[in-house]
């Protein structure tokens, strides 16, 4: 991908070959672990045909921006501007851009694909060669007033007349990592005991995405209480907290000692992936989610004749377009995860309240650009 900017370079659909880089905007910025601040940056501009230049208008904040902040990815540099979540309007496309245009209205999607390397192919855009996570991981990213999307007729998704764009916000990473890696890798089916360890956001998108398959019982373990509260809301059939009862003993209960069909380990501790282990029933789906930084083990001395599948995977945003449909048709409504508002300058206080979750009882946040 090329890194510098090529003034001769013909551009169409509304962009302008002349280049002001001296041009401001604000943005939340990685200074070093624990360190962050909203402050002044270039705003982006065209570095490739193929790129468009989104004017932000809602964005929000992923737990995977608080393991940046904690200094626990290190690819991530200081000066980084972060986020990969949002929906904007594009200002700005390159020559090479033939699906969008200026003034279009867009869902920002968490994966860069380029559409045509040997993993795009096989539909696994995450591992894209030119792209995957590169949002607020490896280039700038969507805590800010502009961004600058590569590859961007693969990148990019058309806003649909009238769409509820705080719901859309959800599309970007939550909604199709939930029904990706949890819903369709436990290859959930009706019938089916499912056990989500895990009521946080992507937690509960598992569980909304779910539904789509109607298994008969939905059961949801975490440590608050209050997102359990929320889970029945949305369909959990049974909670459990794990700091009040032992939950292994408590599923085992509930499924007659049987075990469950699947389960969804949407935390990334090695707690939550050995209660998983220990719950299944023979023939059942493991399917991991959540983010792991430390080793788990593996207990195959109980699991190598049960003839269960563990899966783990990065969200590929294959699902994106049919989730966007449920969405906008309102038979899925992921706005409900949304606990939290705030302006886009007051992102520092956005932070705040999303990394002190349980106190003040934070699912999502959103940030508006006015």
């Amino acid at each position: 991908m090329s890194t510098t900017t090529d003034l001769a370079r013909p551009k169409n659909n509304g962009s302008s070959s002349v280049k002001n880089t001296s041009i401001q905007m604000k943005a939340l910025v990685y200074h070093g672990a624990g360190k962050k601040a909203w402050e002044e940056k270039q705003k982006p501009t065209l570095l490739d045909p193929t790129d468009a230049i989104v004017k932000i208008s809602k964005t929000t904040i992923c737990g995977t921006d608080l393991h940046i902040l904690k200094g626990d990815v290190p690819e991530v540099t200081n000066g980084r501007i972060l986020g990969h979540e949002g929906v904007g309007i594009i200002e700005e496309v390159g020559s090479a851009v033939t699906e969008f245009k200026s003034g279009d209205r867009v869902l920002i999607s968490c994966i860069t694909s380029c559409g045509k390397c040997e993993y795009c192919k096989k539909g696994m855009y995450s591992h894209c060669e030119k792209g995957g996570w590169i949002l607020g991981h490896m280039i700038d990213g969507t805590q800010a007033e502009y961004v600058r999307i590569p590859f961007a007729d693969n990148s990019l998704y058309h806003v649909p007349v009238g769409a509820d764009e705080e719901a859309l916000v959800m599309l970007s990473d939550i909604l199709p990592t939930a029904y990706e890696c949890g819903v369709l890798n436990g290859q959930i089916k009706p019938g089916d005991t499912v056990v989500i360890v895990g009521a946080g956001p992507i937690g509960l998108a598992v569980l909304i995405t779910a539904q789509f398959y109607t298994p008969a019982a939905i059961i949801m373990v975490d440590v608050d209480n209050n997102r359990l509260a929320i889970a029945k809301t949305f369909g959990a059939t049974h909670t459990i907290n794990s700091n009040n009862e032992n939950a292994m003993e408590k599923i085992m209960q509930l499924t007659e000692k049987r075990g469950v069909d699947v389960a969804v380990e949407a935390v990334g501790i090695p707690a939550t992936f050995e209660l998983c282990q220990s719950v299944i029933a023979a023939g059942g789906h493991i399917a991991n989610v959540g983010v792991h930084g430390k080793s788990v083990s593996l207990h195959l001395e109980t699991l190598w004749a049960k003839n269960i599948t563990i899966t783990t995977r990065l969200v590929d945003t294959v699902s994106t377009p049919l989730l966007l449909k449920t969405v906008t048709s309102k038979k899925v409504e992921p706005s409900k995860l949304i606990t939290h508002r705030f302006a886009l300058n007051d992102i520092v206080s956005a932070y705040e309240t999303f990394g002190n979750a349980t106190k003040e009882t934070t699912l999502k946040v959103i940030l508006t650009n006015a």
